[in-house]
């Protein structure tokens, strides 16, 4: 047997292709080859299975190794095996069929994941890092003949007789100057732990040293010695591949803990496993997220048979639910798949909505379940929830249901049983029901303590996501606005028929509003004056409703409202007119003394918001100890 020939497609310019377009890719060369050698293992134990082998299948490891000397990487399994003529089928035709398309279709690519796989390319591969690849194979049926085949990744090949005795596949590769980093231990360590670490088939990849108890000593305590063993780097039989009936609580969080180590425990996880119209399995966790949610994305993991593919899973996971940790395996997804793929496929869409009803279903059980439960968990799980609402109509629907408001009391109501609480005594004159909501307890404690006067209740909504979250819920929820509670003086945050009127007279009101803009100078704050109880403060300081939501969505990427982001701070000034410290200003003789007391009042305001610092802080407390 020895035969040479010419790979028959029309082109010669496929390799200088392959290396080119998948260079900046190249650690895929090994996901690919070991792959082929788990696959064609696979398809052995099948057999046998099925009673079409009845030899005996041995030990089906595949192994990896390397010759820095050499400068050889070598795949080797106990698979199948090849005949000359599987060879000649399945690596120079089969590879090749549509090669004339593949290099119109992708001369101008620029993703290698638009390439590899579209025409059964995966093996050839290894020549982004191969100047020569061997393969030496012996097929698994009786009588077959050992073969050899080698291309130097020109068009042309040789298959010759081989001395290969053992059934199974050696893929050889002669690493090429540019590839040299690839002869290094830890760096192949570290590729197959990415893309390998879960195959079906055990992958051994060199030794490794471990201790093992060797007696005791004289004392009687345990002796130990190092020995050394295979290094089998993958699982072979993760938990996504297992039924749920058959894991317990501390399998999922060891699992968890081998894919995070230093993460906190997830809070909870859902066991994905559906067959039809699609097959898919894994475990999507949970994880404890407060603020920090943009360091948290990419800890999904895609599989396809047990092969990582990428932690990219944007357009498979529903955005809302790219905060969550783990692992989800579809062999509908194809091994290399680029973006415009995952995004036109059917498959796709399928799953995402799969996913975002699974975790709608979950959240909507726990609920039920054991809402103290539930309720403890808010703070943590509150963020992707309130995300799913905004982003997701369908689970909107389901989410309203589960979703929760915590008031300043630690109290938690549903968005129905909410709007139950406070209808009654938060509806204003025209028939809008007014959420009132504090993003910053300490900050808008006073504002917090008007409002309780009144017996008005108060949400807390201080998470990085609430500004979008208030505007959305607010277009959902009918004859409902949410109001900041330091956003106006309560009176006008929900105004009823009845008010204060304002004791001063005309010329008085113009009055105080000239000495307070002649005591603050300053254009951004504009002052009114107001009739309002006379227990509230003399000074408010507020800044509008509408305002302040759109600088707040800007500081969490407002889209169009980043505009707003970059205006400067306006704050309206209510003076009380009924407060006996503007009654004071007006009887204080000369201007100098009512300027100095409306400035005091006016900073006293600033300093319980916290925005009175530097220079004006200094002369406050120098003012204050002057007064004293």
């Amino acid at each position: 047997m020895q035969e040479k020939g010419t790979i028959s497609i029309h082109t010669e310019n496929i390799f200088p292709i392959i290396k080119k377009f998948l260079y900046s890719d190249h650690e895929i060369f090994l996901r690919e080859l070991v792959s082929n050698a788990v696959d064609a293992t696979q398809k052995i134990k099948r057999l046998a299975t099925l009673g079409q082998y009845t030899g005996e299948l041995g030990d089906i490891t595949v192994e990896v190794a390397f010759d820095e000397k050499k400068k050889t990487i070598t795949i080797s399994d106990k698979g199948l095996g090849m005949t000359a003529d599987e060879i000649k089928k399945y690596i120079n035709q089969i590879a090749f069929s549509g090669a004339t398309e593949f290099v119109e279709k992708f001369k101008d690519a620029k993703d290698a994941n638009e390439i590899i796989g579209k025409f059964g390319l995966g093996f050839y591969s290894a020549f982004m890092v191969a100047k020569n690849v061997e393969i030496h194979t012996l097929s698994y049926q009786a009588g077959a003949e050992p073969a050899i085949w080698t291309c130097d990744g020109s068009t042309e090949f040789e298959i010759k007789k081989g001395k290969k005795k053992t059934r199974g596949t050696d893929v050889i590769l002669y690493i090429n100057e540019d590839s040299e980093e690839f002869l290094d231990k830890w760096k192949l360590q570290g590729i197959l732990d990415k893309y390998c670490k879960f195959l079906p088939v055990p992958i051994k990849f060199g030794t490794k040293s471990e201790s093992v108890e060797d007696g005791v000593d004289d004392k009687g305590n345990k002796k130990w010695k190092s020995v050394e063993v295979d290094n089998i780097i993958n699982t072979t039989s993760p938990i996504w591949t297992k039924s749920p009936n058959d894991l317990k609580d501390e399998d999922y969080l060891a699992f968890y803990k081998s894919l995070y180590p230093m993460s906190e425990d997830p809070l909870f996880w859902i066991h994905l496993n559906v067959d039809y119209p699609f097959n898919l399995t894994g475990v999507l966790y949970f994880p404890k997220v407060k603020n920090e949610f943009e360091l948290q994305r990419n800890k999904i993991k895609l599989f396809s048979r047990q092969v990582f593919i990428t932690d990219e899973v944007k357009d498979i996971v529903p955005e809302f639910l790219m905060l969550l940790h783990g692992v989800i395996d579809s062999p509908d997804i194809p091994l290399n798949v680029s973006r415009s793929f995952l995004q036109a496929d059917s498959n796709v869409k399928k799953i995402n909505n799969y996913i975002t009803k699974k975790v709608a279903d979950k959240l909507s059980e726990l609920f039920k379940k054991d809402r103290k439960a539930y309720e403890e968990k808010w703070n943590d799980i509150g963020l992707f929830v309130k995300y799913g609402m905004i982003s997701e109509e369908k689970f909107y629907e389901k989410g309203k249901e589960f979703t929760l408001l915590k008031n300043t009391k630690n109290e938690y109501f549903t968005l129905d049983e909410y709007r139950e609480k406070v209808k009654a005594i938060q509806t204003d004159k025209n028939d809008q029901t007014i959420f009132l909501y504090s993003t910053d307890l300490n900050k808008q404690d006073s504002f917090i303590d008007s409002a309780n006067k009144k017996d008005y209740d108060v949400l807390v909504l201080d998470s990085p996501i609430d500004s979008h979250f208030i505007q959305h819920i607010e277009t959902k929820l009918e004859k409902t606005q949410l109001k900041r509670v330091d956003a106006d003086v309560v009176e006008k945050l929900i105004q009823k028929d009845s008010t204060y009127a304002n004791l001063l007279t005309e010329d008085q009101s113009k009055s105080v509003k000239e000495l307070f803009e002649k005591a603050i100078n300053n254009k951004n704050y504009s002052v009114e004056i107001e009739g309002l109880s006379p227990e509230e403060m003399p000074v408010t300081i507020t800044m509008e409703e509408w305002m302040r939501r759109m600088k707040d969505m800007a500081q969490t990427g407002g889209g169009p409202m980043s505009f707003y982001g970059s205006l400067p701070d306006s704050y309206k000034v209510a003076i009380n007119g009924n407060h006996p410290v503007v009654d004071k200003i007006l009887k204080a003789e000369g201007e100098e003394a009512q300027m100095k007391l409306a400035k005091q009042a006016f900073d006293l305001a600033l300093l319980s918001q916290g925005l009175l610092t530097g220079k004006d802080l200094t002369a406050f407390v120098k003012r204050s100890v002057e007064m004293i």
